[in-house]
């Protein structure tokens, strides 16, 4: 596939379309560093007690050409492509909503594989008290919606939710949504601070565990086995360092794949194993929780539908001018050997078979 470059994520609405503005001017650092046996370093920003895909890949010894430089943690999508896009990292994941915006910013970005999505293990709910009144889409007017950023993924699939359920544009504007860091959700939620909180992963888990609460809905119910999320890099860093982000890929796409076809313990004893090894002060109590790779396509490949459906998503609130993006403008699986369907080298770096 031929990859064609094209030249708000909202953390705050206007934080992030001033930081597009000047992405022009910010190239960053195009051309990455060099290790002394020659590999390519690349920086980036992870999340803490968690083991990313790229981390795991690189762990597996997946990587051939390409050593990462962790430079902090993140807990936030649009932050995270905001600082690829400047060049204080060399990639960044987000929410393809969010991608999108940022490349109709003017952003030169191009994604390059999914990295996080739902199935029916993998989700995030948006939860209620047990006794709480609100039973529908409309009971939510005037109400608080709490969730860990704006302008990414839960903003995006609440407004779906809402319009699915018919209400109007005034109607849905009058549904607040709110920050809540997902540690006090479960808190504030019980506490009457919001009226609906957002649970993923380890925060679902335990407040369920603890009872009182029931979903409203989930991004599954909504969307089903769906990637959300993609990794980008710069335009230009992809022209100066292709062979460093080809293998980047392609070992992010084995270790995805990885992910996919091992059994859940396998998957959580080596993220374990990383998170103990790495010495970043961590604990590895929320690998426990992990469920499922929640990443659709084999090995991370990214499908049109994925990237259409924001598109006509922000089309229709008026946030992106209607035919002026199309989805190979932002992404490409040229990198991915997955994207053919029938990767299948005779073994991995552990002598495991990598069937795709």
């Amino acid at each position: 596939m031929t990859r064609t470059r094209f030249t708000r994520a909202l953390t705050a609405a206007a934080a992030l379309l001033t930081a597009t503005s000047v992405v022009a001017a910010c190239s960053g650092q195009s051309q990455a560093t060099q290790t002394e046996d020659g590999k390519t370093v690349l920086r980036y920003e992870g999340s803490a007690s968690q083991v990313g895909f790229v981390e795991l890949a690189e762990d597996l010894g997946y990587f051939e050409n390409v050593e990462l430089e962790w430079v902090g943690d993140q807990t936030s999508g649009p932050q995270s492509i905001q600082n690829a896009a400047t060049g204080e990292t060399d990639f960044g994941g987000a929410f393809n909503g969010a991608v999108l915006k940022l490349a109709a910013g003017g952003a030169p970005i191009t994604s390059v594989i999914s990295y996080y999505g739902s199935d029916q293990e993998t989700f995030n709910g948006y939860y209620v008290l047990e006794d709480s009144p609100i039973r529908s889409a409309r009971d939510l007017i005037g109400k608080k919606v709490g969730m860990n950023t704006l302008g990414a993924h839960h903003e995006f699939v609440v407004r779906e939710w809402l319009e699915r359920e018919g209400l109007t544009p005034d109607e849905i504007r009058q549904v607040e949504l709110i920050v809540v860091p997902p540690v006090n959700t479960e808190q504030a939620l019980r506490q009457g601070q919001i009226d609906v909180g957002t649970l993923g992963s380890v925060f679902r888990d335990s407040a369920i565990e603890r009872g009182g609460i029931r979903p409203l809905f989930t991004d599954e119910t909504l969307f089903g086995s769906f990637s959300y999320g993609t990794i980008l890099f710069r335009d230009d860093f992809i022209a100066k360092n292709e062979d460093a982000v080809a293998d980047f890929v392609q070992g992010t796409a084995r270790a995805i794949r990885w992910t996919q076809t091992q059994p859940r313990e396998a998957v959580i004893e080596r993220a374990k194993e990383i998170i103990e090894k790495r010495g970043r002060n961590e604990n590895t109590d929320l690998v426990e929780y992990w469920k499922s790779p929640g990443v659709a396509g084999p090995g991370g490949v990214i499908t049109e539908e994925e990237i259409q459906t924001w598109i006509d998503w922000l089309e229709r609130n008026g946030e992106l001018e209607p035919g002026a993006t199309a989805p190979g403008d932002v992404y490409t699986n040229e990198y991915n050997p997955y994207s053919n369907g029938t990767y299948s080298p005779e073994s991995g770096p552990d002598g495991e078979a990598l069937e795709g």
